[in-house]
C-alpha cells in the first residue's frame, strides 16, 4: 500500500497552526491598539489586554474540551434545544437589563466582563441548520426554509437581536443557515421567493433606522461627509494608506491615538495595516485564505452528512465574519460591528469562535480515524483477494 508522504500528520494539525499564529497576531495588536485608549480611561496600558489574555486562556480550554466531544452530540434534541433556549433567555435578558451601549443594548455586564449573547446565536444558527438539513439529505429531500421549523425558531432569535439593535448580527445568525441551505440543495422557485422577501426585509429594517440608510451612503461616499458619518470610514483608509510597504512599525502607529474610533475592537485590522504594512496585511488575509480551504477539506473529508454540513457551516461563519470586517475596514463595506475572528478585542465573539473550531477538530479527527479505518479495511481485503488467487488449485491438462 502506497502511503502519501505530508507534513502534517492529520488535516486538524494545519487549522491548529494557523489559529495559533492568528491567536498570536491578534493578542500582540489588541496590546498594541488598546495601549493608549487603557491609559487614559483606566489608567492602565494592560487593562485590555489582561482581559483579552483571560477570554483567551477560557477559549483555548473550551477548544480543546470541545475537540475531544463527539460532535454528534450536537446533533441531539437535547443538546440543540437546549442551546436554543439559553441563548433565547440571555438574548431577552439583555433587552431587559442588559448594558447599553452608543444607544445599543448587547451586553450582559458581570464582574467586570460583558458577556454578548448574540454572538453564541451565531454558533445555534450552524448547529440547528446541520442538524435539519442533515434530515432532508438523508430523506434524500431538497432542503427548505419556509416550511421548515427549525428556521422559523432561528428567526425568532434573528428577531431579538434584532430588537438590541445589531442588524450586523442578526444578518449572520440566520444569513449563514440560509446559505448552508442553498449549498445543499433547495428548489429554484423557493431560492428566487426568499430572495425576494430578504430584499424586502432588509429594505424594511433600512428604513426603521435612518442610521442604517446613511451608512450606506457614507460607503458610497465617504468623503462626503468626512468629519462626520464618513469620519469612522475615512479615518480607517487613511490609516491603512499610512502604513505603506512595510508599516510604521509593532507599536508606532499614530491612529490608535484617539484618530480611530474601536481601534482595537472593529478597526482592529486598520491598525494592524498601519503597523505591519501591506506585507502583513497580505499575510493575514492569506493566514485567512488558508485556514478556509483547510476548513472546507475538513468539510469534504468528514465521516458522515452531518459532519460535512457542520463543518461547511463554521467554514461559511469564518470566511463571512472575516470577509465582512475587511470589507468594512477597506471601505468596501458598510460599518456593521462585525469583529475580525481571532484578531479584534472581544471575549464573546473569541468564545464562539473557539467553540466552533473545537467542533471543527472533532470532526477532523473523526474524519481521520474514519479515513484510516477505510484504508486498513480495504488493504485487508486486497490481500485477502491475493492471498485466494494464490490458493487456487492449479489445473493440469493432458497433452493428446
Amino acid at each position: 500500500m502506497r502511503i502519501r508522504k505530508t507534513i502534517w500528520s492529520s488535516d486538524a494539525e494545519p487549522i491548529v497552526v494557523i489559529m495559533a499564529v492568528l491567536l498570536m497576531i491578534g493578542t500582540i495588536n489588541v496590546f498594541s491598539s488598546s495601549f493608549v485608549l487603557a491609559t487614559t480611561d483606566f489608567n492602565n496600558p494592560y487593562y485590555f489586554l489582561i482581559r483579552h489574555v483571560i477570554w483567551l486562556v477560557l477559549g483555548i480550554l473550551i477548544c480543546f474540551l470541545i475537540s475531544r466531544t463527539n460532535y454528534h452530540r450536537w446533533q441531539s434534541p437535547m443538546a440543540t434545544l437546549g442551546f436554543f433556549l439559553i441563548v433565547a433567555a440571555l438574548l431577552v435578558l439583555v433587552l431587559v437589563a442588559g448594558v447599553t451601549v452608543n444607544g445599543a443594548r448587547r451586553w450582559i455586564s458581570f464582574g467586570g466582563f460583558s458577556l454578548q449573547p448574540a454572538e453564541f446565536a451565531k454558533l445555534v444558527g450552524i448547529v440547528f441548520a446541520a442538524k435539519y438539513l442533515t434530515i432532508r439529505m438523508k430523506l434524500e429531500q431538497k432542503a427548505t426554509i419556509l416550511r421548515g421549523r427549525a428556521y422559523w425558531l432561528l428567526f425568532v432569535l434573528f428577531a431579538l437581536i434584532e430588537l438590541e439593535p445589531d442588524m450586523g448580527t442578526a444578518c449572520i445568525v440566520i444569513g449563514i443557515p440560509i446559505l448552508m441551505a442553498v449549498i445543499v440543495g433547495m428548489n429554484g422557485l423557493e431560492i428566487k421567493g426568499l430572495a425576494v422577501l430578504m430584499a424586502a426585509g432588509a429594505s424594511f429594517m433600512i428604513t426603521m433606522q435612518p442610521y442604517r440608510l446613511q451608512r450606506i451612503k457614507t460607503m458610497l461616499d465617504p468623503w462626503a461627509d468626512a468629519q462626520g458619518t464618513g469620519y469612522q470610514t475615512v479615518q480607517s483608509l487613511s490609516t491603512i494608506g499610512s502604513g505603506g510597504l512595510f508599516g510604521m512599525g509593532l507599536g508606532d502607529g499614530v491612529s490608535k491615538y484617539e484618530y480611530l474610533p474601536e481601534a482595537h475592537t472593529d478597526f482592529a485590522f486598520a491598525i494592524f495595516s498601519q503597523e505591519h504594512g501591506y506585507v502583513g496585511a497580505l499575510m493575514v488575509f492569506l493566514l485567512f485564505v488558508l485556514l478556509v480551504l483547510c476548513c472546507a477539506r475538513v468539510a469534504a473529508r468528514a465521516k458522515d452528512v452531518y459532519g460535512q454540513v457542520l463543518a461547511m457551516g463554521i467554514m461559511l461563519l469564518v470566511a463571512g465574519q472575516a470577509a465582512a470586517n475587511l470589507l468594512m475596514v477597506a471601505g468596501i463595506g458598510p460599518v456593521v460591528g462585525v469583529p475580525l475572528p481571532f484578531i479584534s478585542y472581544g471575549g464573546s465573539s473569541l468564545i464562539v469562535t473557539m467553540m466552533a473550531m473545537g467542533i471543527l477538530i472533532n470532526i477532523c479527527r473523526q474524519g481521520t480515524e474514519h479515513q484510516k479505518f477505510r484504508r486498513i479495511e480495504e488493504e485487508k481485503d486486497r490481500l485477502a483477494r491475493e492471498k485466494a488467487a494464490q490458493e487456487e488449485p492449479v489445473r493440469l491438462y493432458r497433452v493428446k
